[in-house]
């Protein structure tokens, strides 16, 4: 299911500290979310990791002017600009940070702590950003906002239209807590973006992660409207897959476009 990513929180939050709509602090305690800790590593200057508000304090002084995303996956290197290394990092991870200006792009690499065995609260994860030199050359395959949003409308339809047929249009207990956390989500009235961003780019957003939540339920039930099992072959899974391939395309290239809309906005201004 396409959620929140990290990069979404560290791109969006680090473009209102570079706007000077939020303070260093709140940018670093709302990238950080549920995680335990973030550091940064590899910046040019520091011989060790440090924590987010230092390193996006460097990223500007290292000329940073805006921070993009790119969610690529196998076959699609979407908003990746290379070189090879740090492209191959970004698709192990399945997202990345470029800083505009600076140069420089950062993937992230997450550690679980805890007990053994333990769940919940007694797990906390910790984040090492790597950062590594990248080119400054326009991403690949990132849409504008109006164009990412027409496509939307139609993934939108296609995917309920799977469901419908797949007949898991609720039923069934994976359909149904994908809904309840999907709902749960948009109740709670959680900030989207962070400030600076167009309300164009929220609606765009908000309407990626509901056709990810219908993704996610597609992909995870059966014809019954249960979780795969004995009833559902491998290659009526393979065949879902297949089917759920461009939808989910869509829907990633329209996380991207919001979460990079900010910078193209500023950098219009500037042309």
């Amino acid at each position: 299911m396409l959620d929140e990513p990290r990069s979404g929180r560290l791109a969006a939050w680090g473009n209102a500290l570079l706007a000077g709509l939020v303070s260093p602090d709140e940018a670093a305690h709302r990238i950080a979310d549920d995680d335990a800790v973030h550091r940064v590593a590899g910046l040019p200057g520091e011989e060790v990791p440090v924590g987010l508000t230092l390193a996006l304090g460097r990223l500007r002084t290292l000329g940073a002017t805006g921070l993009r995303v790119a969610l690529p996956v196998s076959g699609h290197p979407l908003g990746l600009c290379g070189p090879p290394e740090f492209n191959a990092r970004a698709l192990e991870a399945g997202e990345a940070v470029l800083a505009s200006g600076a140069g420089l792009g950062l993937v992230p690499e997450t550690y679980e702590a805890g007990p053994e065995g333990g769940i919940g609260p007694d797990v906390h994860v910790e984040v090492v950003w790597h950062c590594l030199p990248v080119r400054e050359a326009p991403p690949a395959d990132v849409p504008s906002l109006g164009e990412a949003e027409r496509e939307l409308a139609e993934a939108l339809r296609e995917a309920t239209e799977l469901l419908s047929k797949l007949d898991v249009a609720g039923s069934g207990p994976v359909a149904q807590a994908a809904l309840e956390a999907y709902r749960a989500r948009a109740e709670a009235g959680r900030q989207v973006l962070a400030p600076g961003y167009p309300p164009r780019a929220v609606r765009v957003l908000e309407l990626a992660q509901r056709v990810g939540a219908l993704i996610g339920i597609a992909q995870g039930a059966g014809g019954d409207g249960r979780e795969h099992g004995a009833a559902v072959s491998s290659s009526e899974i393979a065949a879902r897959a297949e089917a759920l391939r461009p939808v989910e395309r869509t829907a990633r290239r329209a996380q991207v476009a919001a979460y990079n809309s900010a910078v193209e906005e500023r950098e219009r201004h500037r042309g």
